[in-house]
């Protein structure tokens, strides 16, 4: 499946680590996708809300009810393999996104193997902005 395909039309997306501070890339691309129609789950346990959407502590926060399409994670690359295992534990099966400067061939491998779509090390904003061009 292609960026595209993943992109539209609009999803529900997961974003792990999204901040409350404006100046953060995490903010922008979620404030983004906000105006652009898709619907936003912050996941920070640090955090209540952002954006005027509740912040939720983990995946596991997230009620059941909601289908997630796309998680999209902000954390340090070492950190992603432990979101894959949550993602399995829960037994859901979004796409995958790591945002620029994340990746790893080791949670990538894990969760295609387990069904998932995976893009890694790209910024969803550029990519979306470079489809509406």
């Amino acid at each position: 499946m292609s960026t595209q395909s993943l992109l539209t039309p609009p999803k529900t997306i997961a974003i792990i680590g999204l901040s409350d501070k404006f100046e953060r890339p995490s903010y922008q691309v979620a404030e983004y996708l906000i105006n652009k129609g898709f619907s936003i789950l912050p996941v920070n346990p640090m955090i209540d809300e952002v954006l005027g959407q509740k912040s939720y502590r983990s995946l596991s926060d997230i009620p059941k009810n909601i289908h997630i399409d796309i998680v999209d994670i902000f954390r340090k690359s070492e950190e992603v393999i432990k979101i894959i295992n949550e993602i399995l534990a829960l037994g859901i099966h979004p796409a995958i996104w790591m945002q620029e400067g994340v990746s790893s061939l080791e949670a990538k491998n894990l969760a295609e193997a387990n069904g998932m779509e995976v893009v890694m090390d790209m910024c969803m904003m550029k990519s979306h902005k470079g489809l509406t061009k």
